[in-house]
């Protein structure tokens, strides 16, 4: 039998093809789903994305709602954790 795990968080997720998106991650072996997804059009940083993930958005960072996002785990590049308290005033 095989072990199987979710993991589950707010975070900040980089796509294929270049999308990020921000919200409450549950992550299985096979999806990626981000509830409450927001995505990160235009990050307006001085130190890229870790700057968003460690602080939160910036002035002249672009949001966009969009619900709720499905990803095979196959097109996620990278889960980075962030605080959820960070992003709830945007």
């Amino acid at each position: 039998m095989q072990k199987r795990e979710t993991l589950t968080g707010h975070a900040v997720v980089v796509l294929d093809r270049g999308f990020v998106y921000v919200g409450e991650v549950e992550i299985d072996e096979a999806w990626c789903v981000i509830s409450n997804a927001r995505n990160i059009r235009y990050w307006g940083t001085k130190n890229g994305l870790g700057e968003l993930v460690l602080n939160g958005p910036q002035k002249e960072t672009n949001l966009d709602a969009v619900g709720t996002v499905r990803a095979p785990m196959h097109a996620v590049i990278s889960v980075m954790d962030t605080e959820a308290a960070k992003w709830n005033s945007c």
